[in-house]
């Protein structure tokens, strides 16, 4: 069957309306579908809110080792043993985690850390 262009576009602009106006015979809601007995809901996402943040600080080639253990126990509180310790970690493995908790205070972390010249990222633990 064969439609001349004049005859397409009166479908088109006839359907369009129909469609605006809600004639076509079509319902508008949206189906619902209620939860089964005993169903789970899963989650495709791997997101979780209770897995922790942590500060990662990475080696770089501009900061004294000295002045990385000045700026742990400064920031973090940490007694100098500790702070020695995370630095060598630093130091040694290339990383160290310094401090764990909330994404915010994570956050809050990484941006103190880049004041004091130090390069560090914040993850979420596997």
């Amino acid at each position: 069957m064969a439609l001349r262009s004049g005859t397409l576009g009166a479908l088109r602009s006839g359907t369009l309306g129909a469609l605006r106006s809600g004639t076509l015979g079509v319902e508008a809601a949206a189906p619902t579908i209620a939860p089964q007995e005993g169903a789970v809901a899963e989650s495709s996402t791997e997101f979780s809110a209770d897995r922790p943040w942590t500060t990662v600080v990475w080696n770089d080639p501009i900061n004294l080792m000295s002045y990385v253990t000045h700026v742990f126990m400064e920031v973090f509180g940490y007694p100098r043993s500790r702070a020695e310790k995370l630095m060598m970690d630093v130091h040694t493995l290339g990383r160290a985690t310094v401090s764990t908790g909330t994404r915010e205070r994570m956050e809050l972390d990484v941006n103190t850390l880049h004041s004091y010249g130090l390069w560090a990222t914040l993850q979420q633990d596997a």
